[in-house]
């Protein structure tokens, strides 16, 4: 993997848009102050899109002992 790209504080301010399309395009981007990286520009996430209740059905699946606590966590909090 590549090292992220590097720029001093100066250089954002005045590059803020190009380095906004390099971030746009999956690339990270160091800022520094006085030589010292103090922040991270990274790409977000894309939202996960749901198609409404049920949009999940038949992809999860929930053991039948699922609200079964273990005998060593029920005895560690005193629930048996």
């Amino acid at each position: 993997m590549e090292a992220p790209r590097q720029y001093n504080v100066h250089e954002a301010k005045t590059h803020l848009s190009r380095i906004l399309e390099q971030v746009a395009t999956g690339e990270e981007v160091v800022i520094s102050k006085a030589g010292e990286p103090v922040a991270k520009v990274v790409p977000l996430r894309a939202r996960v899109k749901r198609t409404g209740r049920g949009s999940l059905q038949g992809q999860i699946r929930i053991n039948d002992d699922f609200d079964e606590l273990p005998d060593d966590i029920a005895d560690a909090f005193g629930m048996r």
